[in-house]
This record gives C-alpha cells, structure tokens and sequence, in this order.
C-alpha cells in the first residue's frame, strides 16, 4: 500500500516537474518570438526614417541628422538600446521644429511617410512592451526554487529587458515618456 502511494506521489510529481520545464520551454519561445518582432518593429522604423531623411521633404542638416540616427540604429549589432535611443531622440528633434507641419503641408507624399512613421513607432512601443513583459514573466518563472533546484532552465541565458527612450514627445510635456502610449505632436 504504501509503494503504491509512494509511486503515485512520485508520478504526480514526474508529472508536475514535467509541465513546469514545458512551461519555461514555452516561456524561452515566447521571449524569442517577441524579440524577432521588436526587432522587426526597429528595422521598419529605421528603414522610414531614413526614406523620410533621403526623400528631399526635410532641409539638409536635419535630413543629416536623421539619416546618420537612423543608419546607426540599423547598423547596431547587440548592444541597440542606445542607437535605437539616440534615433528616437532625432525624430523628436526633427518633429519638435515650430511649423513642421504646416512646412510639410501639400507636398507629395509627405503625409504618407509622416502616418508610416507614426505607425512604425506605435509598433516599436508595443512591440518593446510585449517583449519586456514576456521577459519579465520568463524571469519570474526561472526564480521559482524548483526551476532552480533542478536547473530546468538548463543553459539558456536569462532574458534581459530591452529599454529605450521610445516616445516622440519630449519628457515632461502632456503624453511624454511616463505616458503609457506616445503620440506624434508635430
């Protein structure tokens, strides 16, 4: 009777150590997926401002400006959050300008790219978002004693949180930073 208990407890248990590794398997794939999107979601913002910086719409130091933040996020291999930074902060200076849109206003295909440059950053914010909240929950399940205990992460590197200053509006205006989502003010 009690070999009977003890294998049925030790099954249960067999059974629960297996759904856990399953889940920090499922976890790993997920923080992955995010991440190949945020980093789709870098790619395509980068890629418009550079359009938006080659298109002749802007005066030349700021299509220089422009060009070299967004060239620099591309070409970021491991280390992005700083070009990635550094190009947010180049659109917010380029569509900080008094009068940007109004100078913008009638010409060809300005409205175009400046509604695909918005889209792009929306995506970039919450794409970034998705990831940092899949690694947060990756985290905390690899922080569980079992997990621990049993090195049922095996040898995958723990997830790191990918922070950038993404939002167009300057900190401390209405919608900046500490806003949950940001908007374009040009």
């Amino acid at each position: 009777m009690i070999a009977i208990i003890v294998v049925a407890v030790l099954a249960v248990l067999g059974v629960y150590i297996s759904w856990r590794a399953g889940r920090l398997d499922r976890l790993h794939a997920r923080v992955d997926a995010a991440r190949f999107a945020l980093d789709a979601a870098l790619v395509r913002r980068s890629s418009i401002a550079l359009e938006l910086a080659s298109s002749g719409l802007l005066d030349p130091a700021t299509s220089m400006l422009l060009a070299g933040a967004a060239h620099d996020a591309r070409s970021a291999s491991d280390a992005r959050e700083m070009p990635e930074s550094d190009l947010t902060r180049a659109l917010r200076a380029v569509f900080g300008q008094p009068g940007f849109r109004a100078l913008l206003a009638g010409r060809d295909g300005a409205e175009e790219l400046l509604t695909e440059l918005e889209s792009a950053s929306h995506q970039v914010f919450l794409a970034r978002k998705f990831y940092n909240d899949a690694v947060a929950v990756t985290r905390v399940a690899r922080r569980r004693w079992l997990v621990l205990v049993l090195r049922l992460a095996g040898t995958a590197p723990m997830p790191e949180f990918f922070e950038i200053d993404d939002s167009l509006v300057p900190a401390g205006e209405p919608g900046g930073p500490t806003a949950d989502i940001p908007h374009l003010t040009w």
